[in-house]
């Protein structure tokens, strides 16, 4: 009989421990993400699940091609998905489709050409409301402390370029780094790394 209760009371100690570990992993380190739309196509799809580091940037800020969740300055309710392409004292501009940071063309390999079109675009986000995004734009200098995402569909995301839904994201906004999409199981994959060396 005492060792029934020991094994119970051992039972117990384990599931509070593991609840405690969760919570903490959930607060500080770890959360899972579900990708709404279609912004970051053809890098990550509509529906995709996957885990944001909440810990990375404690330490060091965000790096030019991290794609990160952020909390947009429009609707600090909802949370976006957008890949990091201008930091601090940077120069960004939209040419003919073609990004440029300080005034060098952006090689960008992980971006389908068909997305690319150099005319007004009129979308719709989730609210329905209309929005417009021009291949052509900027420029745009981000101050301190900030960072400029984009979505990787870059005629259909409201982003950075968006200066009253999303402009410049503050490094308080951004929740964490995506590193892993682990839903659906056909599609799971750790997240590359991009570097970008002649802007370094």
């Amino acid at each position: 009989m005492l060792a029934i209760k020991d094994e119970i009371k051992e039972l117990i100690e384990s599931v509070l421990i593991a609840g405690v570990l969760a919570f903490f992993i959930i607060t500080f380190v770890v959360q899972s993400f579900v990708v709404h739309g279609h912004s970051m196509d053809p890098t990550l799809a509509d529906g995709e699940r996957l885990f944001v580091n909440k810990f990375v940037y404690r330490f060091n800020p965000p790096q030019r091609g991290d794609i990160i969740v952020l909390k947009p300055k429009g609707d600090p309710k909802r949370k976006y998905i957008k890949r990091v392409m201008g930091l601090p004292g940077d120069k960004l501009e939209v040419k003919e489709g073609s990004l440029y940071i300080n005034d060098k063309k952006v090689e960008e390999d992980y971006i389908n050409e068909s997305y690319i079109r150099t005319r007004l675009y009129r979308m719709y986000n989730e609210e329905n409301q209309e929005y417009e995004i021009h291949s052509t734009a900027g420029p745009f200098y981000v101050p301190e402390g900030h960072v400029f995402a984009m979505g990787d569909n870059r005629n259909n995301s409201s982003d950075s370029r968006n200066m009253m839904a999303v402009g410049y994201v503050p490094y308080g906004n951004i929740s964490g780094k995506a590193f892993w999409v682990y839903w659906p199981i056909t599609e799971m994959k750790v997240l590359d790394e991009v570097s970008y060396p002649e802007f370094n």
